[in-house]
C-alpha cells in the first residue's frame, strides 16, 4: 500500500480503520464481504474520512496482526485465512489484512448462519447478501452453473429440439459463409444438445436444462429484452419503445435491428457508388447485446435493457461481474463464465468469437470509428456499458460522410465500413462465394428484393446475407438506388 493508494480513499477492494475495533465483527464482516466478491485489503491504522495516516503502536502490532487472525479463524466459516503484513509509511506503521476472492463461497459469520451472516461488498461498504445473492454464491462454491440446473416442469418436445438444431445449424452455416472456409461442420442434433448440457436424461426421461429453455421460449419472467429510444440524455420522454421475448439469440438479433432502425446512417458518392455506414460500428453494437445476455445473473429479478439517448447507446445486463472478476481483469480478457452451457451454444453459433475478447472488441471498434473512449460501469446488481454518439454535425464534419436519414428497414441495407483502409482490406480478401452468387443470381431476378427475403430464400439470417451485400457493394457489384422501402438494386457487373 501507497501514499497516493491511500489518497484514492476506500473502494469495493480497500476499507480503512484508524485503529482495530474491540467489536470484532465490525471488521470480520469486512473480511467476509471481501471473499464473497472480489477480494480486497482491510488497512488498519488510517483515518477513513480523512485519509491520514495515524498508524498503530509499533508494541501492538504482533498483538493486532494476531488479534485479526484469531477472529477470523473463530467466527468465518468455511475458512478464510487472510494474509496479515505489516509496513511502514511515512514514518508510521499500518497493518495490511489482504484477503483473496474465496473458492469455497458463500463465506458467512458461524453464529448467525448463512442467511443472516453473508456478506458481499458493495462500492465502499459490507452489505448483508440477500437469498437471491446467497443462492448465487452458493453455486459458484459448488462450482455450477445454474443455466446448466434442471428448469423443473418445463417441457422437452421433440419440435422444439429439431427448431433449436435447425437455428444453430443456419448460424454455423452463416459463420462458415461469412469467414469463407470449406471445411464442412457436422450438423447439429440431440447428441449435442447433451454435450453442451442443454438437456439430460433421468432414466428414460429427458429434461430441460433453463438454458435449453432460455434458448426455445419464454418460461422465465425476466428473460426479456426492453428497448428503447430517449429524448435527451436522460430517462424520461420515450421516442420509441420496444420489449422482446423468446429464444435468446432471436432478442439479440430483434435488439439489434432496434437500435440500427434509430441510428443515423452518414453516406458519401464515388462516381456512381454510393458509400455509408452507421454513425456507430454495428459489430460493437451487436457484441454489447450478446455479452449482456451470455453474462448475466438471470437470479436477478430485472430485464436486459438497451437503451439508445442522444449523445450514447447503453446497454445493461443484470448482474455485477462473475466469481471475484475484477473490471481490469476483464478489460485484459480474462473471462470468468457464469453461463457455461449457453456460452458454449453462442461460440459454436458463432455470435461470440473466443472467450474474454468481448470489451476490447467493444474498445477497438469505438476506436476506430473515431469515438469516444466506451466506459464500462461496474455496480452492485448491474454491469452497463455506454457507447458514445457524435453528433450529427460533426458526423458531417470529421468524416467526408453526410448524414442522411433514420433507416426504415436494416433487412435492406448493409453494414457500411468504417474507413478507406477497412475497404480496401475487404476487396483485398473478396471473393466470390457460392452464397454471393446465390445472391447475385436472386437480384437478377427480382431486384425489388429485400436482405431479408433473400436471407428465407437461402436459408441464411439476415446478418450473414447483409454482410455479402456489403462485399458485393464495396467491390463495385451492386448498387442501392432509393430509400430503404420502394428502393432496388442496379447490377454494376456481373460475376
Amino acid at each position: 500500500m501507497t501514499i497516493e493508494e491511500i489518497l484514492h480513499g476506500e473502494s469495493k477492494n480497500v476499507e480503512f480503520k484508524e485503529a482495530l475495533p474491540k467489536d470484532t465483527e465490525k471488521y470480520v464482516k469486512t473480511i467476509i464481504a471481501f471473499a464473497n466478491t472480489q477480494g480486497g485489503q482491510l488497512i488498519i491504522g488510517v483515518e477513513d474520512k480523512t485519509r491520514t495516516v495515524t498508524g498503530v503502536d509499533n508494541e501492538e502490532v504482533f498483538k493486532i496482526m494476531d488479534q485479526v487472525a484469531n477472529a477470523v479463524s473463530a467466527s468465518c466459516t468455511p475458512q478464510i485465512i487472510p494474509n496479515i503484513t505489516f509496513q511502514s509509511l511515512d514514518g508510521k506503521t499500518i497493518v495490511t489484512v489482504s484477503v483473496s476472492p474465496g473458492a469455497n463461497r458463500p463465506y458467512y459469520f458461524k453464529s448467525k448462519g448463512k442467511e443472516r451472516g453473508t456478506y458481499i461488498r458493495v462500492a465502499g461498504t459490507s452489505r448483508q447478501a440477500d437469498p437471491d445473492k446467497i443462492k448465487e454464491l452458493e453455486l459458484e462454491g459448488e462450482r455450477i452453473s445454474w443455466d446448466e440446473l434442471t428448469c423443473v416442469g418445463y417441457p422437452v418436445t421433440d419440435s422444439a429440439i429439431k427448431n433449436l438444431c435447425r437455428d444453430i445449424n443456419r448460424y454455423r452455416k452463416d459463420m462458415q459463409n461469412l469467414r469463407g472456409s470449406e471445411k464442412k461442420l457436422p450438423k447439429v442434433t440431440k447428441t449435442q444438445l447433451e454435450d453442451w448440457g442443454l438437456i439430460k436424461y433421468d432414466h428414460d426421461v429427458c429434461l430441460a436444462s433453463n438454458a435449453f429453455a432460455l434458448l426455445t421460449g419464454s418460461h422465465f419472467r425476466f428473460s426479456k429484452t426492453q428497448c428503447a429510444v430517449f429524448a435527451g440524455t436522460e430517462r424520461g420522454v420515450f421516442i420509441d419503445k420496444r420489449d422482446f421475448s423468446g429464444p435468446l439469440y432471436e432478442q439479440i438479433e430483434d435488439a439489434f435491428d432496434f437500435v440500427l432502425r434509430n441510428i443515423r446512417i452518414g453516406a458519401r458518392v464515388e462516381g456512381l457508388v454510393r458509400r455509408e455506414k452507421y454513425e456507430l460500428p454495428p459489430d460493437a453494437i451487436r457484441e454489447m447485446i450478446i455479452n449482456a445476455h451470455c453474462h448475466r445473473n438471470y437470479l436477478e429479478p430485472s430485464y436486459v435493457q438497451v437503451a439508445l439517448f442522444e449523445d450514447r447507446l447503453e446497454v445493461t445486463s443484470p448482474g455485477s461481474l462473475f466469481f471475484g472478476l475484477t473490471l481490469k481483469e476483464a478489460l485484459e480478457g480474462h473471462s470468468k463464465q457464469r453461463n457455461r452451457a449457453i456460452a458454449e451454444v453462442f461460440f459454436q453459433m458463432g455470435l461470440i468469437e473466443s472467450w474474454g475478447t468481448g470489451l476490447r472488441k467493444i474498445k477497438r471498434e469505438a476506436k476506430d470509428y473515431s469515438l469516444p473512449e466506451p466506459a464500462f460501469i461496474e455496480s452492485p446488481g448491474s454491469f452497463r456499458i455506454n457507447l458514445y454518439r457524435k453528433s450529427i454535425y460533426r458526423m458531417g464534419l470529421d468524416s467526408e460522410y453526410q448524414p442522411t436519414m433514420l433507416r426504415e428497414d436494416p433487412g435492406e441495407y448493409d453494414y457500411g465500413y468504417s474507413s478507406e483502409k477497412s475497404s480496401e482490406k475487404s476487396s483485398e480478401n473478396f471473393a466470390l462465394t457460392d452464397t454471393k452468387k446465390q445472391i447475385m443470381g436472386l437480384i437478377r431476378e427480382d431486384n425489388s428484393l429485400s436482405a431479408a427475403a433473400i436471407a428465407k430464400k437461402i436459408s441464411l439470417t439476415s446478418r450473414a446475407v447483409e454482410k455479402n451485400i456489403r462485399q458485393l457493394r464495396e467491390d463495385g457489384y451492386l448498387l442501392r438506388v432509393g430509400a430503404a422501402r420502394g428502393g432496388y438494386w442496379l447490377i454494376l457487373k456481373n460475376l
